[in-house]
């Protein structure tokens, strides 16, 4: 296919996907929210609830992260990293994992990471949100919630995969003529060489 005809057309897909969010965004704006407990989580500094998790916001997201093993959720989370000061500014943004909290600040200084992180770690909290499996591993994905006159309610959530709306390598990757082809995320990279 010649190169303008292509480009031509994956700009047609291109508005149908933005025409697409908009149906979605319509559909998010009319969810009746699910209550949900105000579990205990685990912090650095101790114990702390998901209603504190907000801070002075009306909306909080959480990352459902697998932990330090995944060296997807790892990408995710580099991602969001970057991302984490525009998104404070709308709403709470935490990263929740089965690690205890001294291994995620470990693992989160290690990668730089500067969005605050809990531990779920001996609660039902994956679990009840539909993040962890009837085999009892745990699930990647992205919850949101609302402060409500009630409590707290789940307005959103979507599980995360390779090629999701979340991270944005696979969708650069999509602008190569093979994709990902068979790229795999690594917690480390050798150092590119610089050719002549």
């Amino acid at each position: 296919m010649k190169y303008r005809e292509a480009s031509r057309r994956l700009g047609t897909y291109r508005k149908r996907i933005a025409a697409l969010r908009e149906r979605m965004r319509d559909v998010q704006g009319r969810i009746d929210p699910q209550p949900v407990d105000d579990y205990t989580l685990a912090s650095p500094k101790g114990p702390v609830r998901l209603s504190q998790l907000f801070g002075g916001k009306r909306d909080l997201i959480v990352i459902h992260n697998m932990g330090s093993h995944c060296p997807y959720c790892t990408l995710w989370a580099d991602g969001y990293n970057g991302l984490y000061p525009h998104l404070a500014t709308r709403a709470a943004f935490v990263v929740t994992s089965p690690d205890p909290p001294a291994v995620q600040r470990r693992f989160a200084r290690s990668r730089g990471w500067r969005f605050p992180m809990v531990s779920h770690m001996g609660t039902t909290f994956a679990a009840d949100m539909g993040y962890r499996s009837r085999e009892g591993h745990f699930l990647p994905g992205l919850s949101a919630f609302r402060r409500t006159r009630d409590g707290i309610a789940r307005v959103s959530d979507t599980g995360s995969r390779p090629g999701d709306d979340f991270c944005a390598a696979w969708h650069l990757f999509d602008l190569l003529p093979d994709g990902a082809a068979d790229w795999r995320p690594r917690f480390r990279y050798a150092a590119s060489r610089r050719s002549g």
